[in-house]
């Protein structure tokens, strides 16, 4: 949320609004109002997260596992709205609100107890008591996580196409080192030249945030007595990946695979002190 303050100060300052810019910020404050209309989880999960509605006979499947992780989180499963990530990561991404997503890979390589282990972690992700604060930063943090979704959209377009990728970066870098040049000679205070550096770390502080979620949501998993089948699913994706790795996607073990390992390491020890 504070990420998503700055962004929308930066774009008002930008947008050279001066008086303008405390009005914006409040009108984007009072939205927060909109998380009382329930249907905004599953919106917010397909358009920045990539979740989709499960098809019938994925729902037949999902259905025996989620009603077991359920019942032993103590929660009223036809409560939460289930859905399918398209990736082929352990985990899917915490959605937020009362919506639980699980990764296409989960469904379709797991068998129903290890399924079930899944969906439970991915429960556990949710604050207990607290869904109405899980929608506010969900929806507060959406300025802060559309500027990582174009940091992510233009690296990989300089990855698929370098020479459009390479030269749109080039052209938004120099741009925006222009931009804190500027702020730093006109501006006496260095809050403003800080503000403007802010976003660009924005996705790294995404990513590090994302990481420390899945160490709780595993713990809290484990809790459940799902800890041994959560080291067995990351173990058998951890194999899998190797063997992409192996086939040649280096940036893919370079970047992932040894936060896996952590996970692995980390829920085993956790495990033994239990």
């Amino acid at each position: 949320m504070l990420l998503s303050f700055i962004v929308i100060y930066w774009l008002c300052q930008f947008m050279d609004l001066e008086g303008g810019t405390w009005v914006v910020i409040s009108l984007w404050a009072l939205s927060g109002l909109a998380v009382l209309w329930p249907p905004i989880d599953g919106y917010l999960a397909r358009v920045f997260f990539g979740a989709r509605q499960p098809t019938l006979v994925e729902l037949e499947r999902m259905a025996p596992s989620w009603m077991f992780a359920a019942a032993r989180a103590g929660v009223m499963g036809p409560r939460y709205v289930l859905l399918i990530e398209e990736t082929d990561q352990a985990s899917a991404i915490n959605t937020g609100g009362y919506t639980v997503a699980v990764s296409r890979w989960a469904l379709y390589a797991l068998p129903p107890s290890h399924l079930e282990a899944v969906l439970a972690r991915e429960l556990m992700t949710h604050p207990r008591g607290s869904t109405w604060l899980a929608r506010l930063a969900n929806w507060y943090s959406l300025p802060a996580r559309t500027i990582a979704l174009v940091v992510r959209l233009l690296l990989k377009l300089s990855r698929t196409i370098p020479a459009v990728g390479c030269t749109l970066v080039g052209f938004f870098l120099v741009a925006y080192l222009g931009l804190v040049l500027i702020s730093l000679v006109f501006y006496d205070s260095l809050l403003v030249p800080l503000a403007f550096l802010l976003p660009l770390f924005t996705p790294l502080i995404f990513v590090v945030l994302r990481r420390w979620n899945e160490r709780v949501a595993d713990r809290a998993a484990a809790d459940l007595g799902y800890g041994q089948r959560m080291i067995e699913v990351l173990y058998g994706w951890q194999a899998g990946q190797q063997k992409r790795a192996n086939a040649g996607q280096f940036e893919w073990l370079s970047s992932v695979q040894s936060s896996v390992s952590d996970r692995i390491r980390a829920l085993e020890l956790y495990q033994q002190r239990r």
